[in-house]
């Protein structure tokens, strides 16, 4: 089976899931397009929250070919019918969540370092969310640890690598160069003036640096 992975995965926490707005600032992002993936992630939200924004957004987000993606809660990835999810700390082990999923949905894990990739790889994960790269305020008190673990994750898994953890649009030359495949944020677009324009400036970004990987519209196996 071939599966295309984003190269910008929107993230969120549980602070912009409680905003008024959320609903209508995602359906913004959503309607950017491109090659992007929307996580709803809040380790701190209700379930049932977490599903109601999974049904309504996922319409949207088919209709303008971007993944719906939710963060730990596999059982929402498949009673949503969600384009895939994304474990991490809390989540089932890779292994396990690929036998709930079955063969079909995308499966992705946050690691960060080459151990915790080589098990998540081994339990049949599509891409791998790598940091924390720099300085964030969305993973306060974990040490950034640079743009290099990137480089040093790729020697020992075959996967497209997320760079994660202060990612800003200018940073992304940094990641792509160490090895990434794409980036991910989370206040780099929920706290910018404009989610949509941020989105948009990570997306420039990602295409203006392409040559820099050979993953740029990478297909996986």
């Amino acid at each position: 089976m071939l599966r295309v992975i984003p190269r910008l995965h929107v993230v969120t926490d549980d602070d912009v899931l409680t905003t008024e707005d959320f609903r209508d600032v995602a359906e913004s992002v959503i309607q950017v397009g491109g090659s992007v993936a929307l996580h709803l992630r809040g380790p701190r939200t209700p379930a049932r929250r977490l599903s109601e924004l999974a049904l309504a957004l996922r319409e949207g987000a088919a209709a303008n070919g971007v993944k719906l993606i939710v963060n730990d809660r596999v059982d929402i990835a498949l009673a949503r019918e969600l384009d895939g999810a994304h474990l991490g700390v809390r989540s089932l082990p890779p292994q396990s969540a690929r036998a709930v999923l079955g063969p079909g949905p995308l499966l992705g894990a946050s690691i960060h370092g080459a151990e915790e990739a080589i098990a998540a790889a081994s339990g049949g994960v599509d891409y791998l969310f790598v940091g924390t790269l720099f300085e964030s305020a969305s993973h306060e008190g974990r040490p950034a640890v640079g743009p290099g673990l990137l480089g040093s994750v790729a020697r020992h898994v075959d996967l497209p690598l997320i760079g994660i953890g202060g990612v800003t649009p200018a940073g992304v030359e940094a990641v792509l160069g160490a090895g990434g495949y794409g980036v991910a944020a989370i206040g780099g677009i929920w706290r910018a003036p404009s989610p949509a324009d941020a989105v948009r400036d990570y997306l420039e970004a990602l295409e203006s640096e392409r040559g820099v990987t050979t993953a740029s519209g990478r297909e996986t196996p």
